[in-house]
């Protein structure tokens, strides 16, 4: 058995530039394990669709032929096709509601989905991600915002001459000038208005390692939460941005007297714990989510705490919120609408709950860029290709004609399965409920 793999033209939206797989990916594969391939042309990819073809593979609009087809987001509805097999981000597991259509499409064209979000380990570890590219990208523009937000408002700041992360063309650009910021700030200091300078992130996985690289970039003194509260009653110079990383034992706390944090308990049974996280944000210049969240977990600003901040109108200190997961109305629920990299941000209106374009405007600028990785195309594209291609070849020899029961692939592979000949595989049947509610 041997399956040609198909590379879709992503076509959600223009700044889409990823690729699932490189052209050094793709010759790889061709060279070692005689896999095929069709691309379809693309004037939007960040690789060349002759450098592709270079690499062995065939270059088609119809991939009609390819019996697997790799695409990164979702494939629209209209260019579904009957009985293909499909590997992309589908946004599908949370039952997010505007992708339960193309799910039930999927279904009734009888279509077997993979599912980049679900390749994991024996540990439900993620090994197949873009996180450590959208929080790169998501800490640019952040800066990027906090610049034009403290202009707006009169402060001069070392942060106005960063740009949005795709204006740079490359990471080597991106590091070397945030470097050069650092080196004004180590210089100069903060403007003093705004000392102690904090920048809060959420999480410590792979999206906050990433947005960690850059902010690591400037002048940095990373503190714990607990020393939030006497960071005021130092002499500072302002030549250092204080950096706090919260985990989810600095969110939330035992409500049962006497009982410690453990965090499976916690992710198994967060109704025991309740947040505390607010006590924080009076504290934070920049709020950066970089954490999971679903409807289980408390959230790190309510629409009613954003109000309360700025309930005399003015600016307390948290000005921005990175964020980088983007869950709307999540776990930063004053973020009502996801952005492009074109316009990243808007004002959250705390009185009318309703989003202000831009930087300009009574309550917290907002980045809610749900693509963050499509601003640092080629690196982020480079990084996924060589975690993705390991498993190619196993892909390229299945017999997906099988039965389910029958299919030899990997177990990650099998875990990513969310569909096989349009039905739902028996750790997603969970899913009927919100396709019901659809």
């Amino acid at each position: 058995m041997s399956n040609t793999i198909g590379i879709r033209r992503e076509s959600k939206n223009r700044w889409e530039m990823r690729a699932p797989l490189t052209p050094e990916n793709v010759l790889r594969l061709v060279n070692d394990y005689d896999v095929n391939f069709i691309v379809q042309p693309s004037d939007l990819r960040t690789f060349a669709t002759e450098d592709y073809q270079d690499a062995g593979a065939r270059i088609d609009e119809d991939l009609g032929k390819a019996d697997i087809v790799l695409g990164i987001k979702e494939v629209p509805i209209h260019e579904l096709q009957k009985g293909k097999n499909y590997m992309f981000f589908s946004h599908t597991i949370k039952g997010q509601e505007h992708n339960m259509p193309m799910l039930r499409k999927l279904m009734g064209l009888r279509c077997t989905l993979f599912d980049y979000e679900k390749i994991v380990d024996e540990h439900n570890k993620r090994l197949i991600f873009f996180g450590r590219h959208a929080g790169l990208a998501g800490m640019v523009d952040t800066l990027w915002a906090l610049g034009r937000r403290l202009e707006w408002e009169g402060v001069r700041n070392p942060f106005s001459s960063i740009m949005k992360a795709h204006e740079y063309g490359d990471m080597p650009g991106i590091r070397e000038h945030i470097s050069s910021i650092g080196r004004l700030i180590a210089t100069h200091g903060i403007p003093y208005s705004l000392r102690p300078f904090v920048i809060g992130i959420a999480g410590a996985g792979n999206v906050s390692k990433g947005a960690q690289e850059i902010l690591d970039l400037l002048p940095v003194k990373e503190i714990s939460p607990k020393e939030l509260s006497t960071l005021k009653k130092r002499k500072d110079s302002g030549t250092n941005i204080y950096k706090v990383i919260f985990n989810e034992w600095d969110l939330v706390e035992p409500i049962k007297e006497g009982m410690e944090f453990e965090l499976q308990d916690y992710y198994d049974h967060p109704e025991k714990y309740r947040p505390v996280f607010d006590q924080y944000l009076p504290l934070l210049n920049v709020l950066m989510n970089c954490i999971y969240w679903d409807e289980r977990y408390p959230r790190l600003l309510t629409k009613e705490k954003a109000k309360e901040l700025y309930s005399d109108h003015r600016s307390p200190r948290l000005r921005i919120v990175g964020d980088i997961s983007c869950d709307v109305e999540g776990g930063i629920e004053a973020n009502i609408k996801a952005t492009s990299p074109e316009s990243p941000v808007y004002v959250y209106d705390p009185w009318e709950d309703g989003a202000i374009p831009g930087w300009k405007g009574t309550g917290p600028v907002i980045l809610a860029v749900d693509n963050l990785p499509c601003e640092v195309p080629k690196e982020s594209s480079e990084y996924f290709g060589d975690k993705l291609k390991d498993f190619i070849p196993a892909l390229a020899s299945a017999d997906l004609d099988s039965e389910f029961e029958e299919l030899k692939l990997p177990t990650p592979i099998m875990k990513s399965l969310i569909l096989y000949k349009g039905k739902l595989t028996e750790p997603y049947r969970y899913m009927e409920d919100y396709l019901k509610e659809e």
